[in-house]
């Protein structure tokens, strides 16, 4: 008797950081001849993110933080996507749901769990995202990014966060061609996210003409947030995001000044690139950056500079001390446990669908 094809759907999204996670386990998942489907939302990011495997869309719904009439509305839009969803995975018969948070995910494993389709959750950030809050429940496992006392938990192991393999391929040389750098002084990679970090862009502004004599620097300064001013120097580059290239500019840093979203971070663990990070503060965010940067420093691998202590001089001195503890936090960094998360949430997904 022919063994039945296993199958996976995946789902996550309302930003990058809940998608690029999933996309960096498609390519195991197909090389391992499993069947692999995407639910996401019609007008979210993972619709234009995801390629090269069926993509379903439902509705659904955000529960906000404050009060707002939408919460209400957004209830109906959240039932509304259990139903599509229930009615997608009673199509296709996965054998798993794996839930990356999002509210896009809500749906989905509220109707898995009632089809009674194991569920597997996987939390990025130190502590749980709303989303996944409501999941929880409903989950066989969860996979941590983080070993807090979450992680110790019966149905909680800790894997760290899956990063796309092409990031770990890059080529130095290739990386300091592309920039047009000697290789002769250290490179510096500055990223505040998709968007930008704007208090960052500010701060290496003021400092740039010290910090051009210490580092190469290639900024990644957010859509829009270019400042023509800069141009002509051998030893900055800027660019308002990069897609073409980026593994191997990712290869030729030496260290990295970055916000502290937890994709970008495990992406430094895995590269093992010592990293400042310049966490959102709490007047604009939840606190789980505060959290993931106060993790990793703790841990050795990157040092934290709050965005109420920035500034030209602050910065300065922080990425040079950070400089002098590099080759210290190189070597923690490559005894990790968190550092091969795509292999290790991999595992757990295979054993739970008897995938050898």
């Amino acid at each position: 008797m022919e063994n039945k094809q296993k199958k996976i759907v995946l789902t996550g999204g309302g930003s990058a950081g809940h998608v690029t996670p999933n996309l960096a386990l498609v390519p195991e998942l197909l090389q391992h001849g499993i069947d692999v489907h995407y639910i996401g939302t019609d007008d979210g990011i993972e619709k234009t993110l995801v390629h090269d495997i069926p993509f379903h869309a439902i509705s659904a719904g955000k529960m906000r933080r404050y009060a707002s009439v939408k919460n209400i509305t957004d209830i109906f839009k959240i039932f509304k996507g259990t139903k599509e969803s229930k009615r997608i995975l009673k199509g296709l018969k996965p054998d798993l749901v794996f839930a990356k948070g999002g509210f896009v995910s809500v749906p989905v494993v509220w109707a898995a769990s009632k089809l009674k389709i194991p569920v597997i959750l996987h939390e990025s950030d130190y502590t749980p995202g709303l989303a996944n809050r409501l999941c929880i429940k409903k989950a066989q496992k969860i996979c941590l990014s983080f070993d807090t006392a979450d992680a110790r938990s019966e149905r909680s192991i800790l894997t760290g966060s899956p990063i796309r393999k092409d990031i770990l391929d890059g080529d130095r040389a290739a990386g300091l061609a592309s920039l047009s750098f000697s290789g002769d002084k250290p490179v510096l990679l500055i990223m505040g996210g998709s968007l930008g970090a704007q208090a960052i862009n500010d701060a290496v502004d003021a400092a740039l003409d010290t910090l051009t004599q210490r580092y190469d620097i290639v900024h990644l300064r957010g859509k829009g947030k270019l400042n023509p001013g800069l141009e002509g120097s051998d030893s900055y580059r800027q660019y308002e995001y990069m897609e073409d290239g980026l593994p191997d500019v990712f290869a030729a840093a030496d260290i990295a000044l970055s916000r502290s979203g937890a994709n970008a971070i495990f992406e430094f663990l895995a590269l093992k690139l010592p990293a400042l990070l310049v966490p959102l503060p709490l007047s604009a965010s939840r606190g789980d950056q505060i959290l993931n940067a106060g993790y990793f420093e703790k841990r050795g691998y990157a040092h934290v500079l709050e965005q109420e202590n920035l500034n030209a001089l602050a910065l300065v001195q922080a990425l040079d001390a950070l400089w002098e503890q590099k080759d210290e936090m190189v070597s923690v960094m490559g005894n990790s446990k968190e550092a091969d998360g795509t292999s290790n949430v991999l595992n757990v997904i295979f054993e739970n669908i008897g995938v050898q």
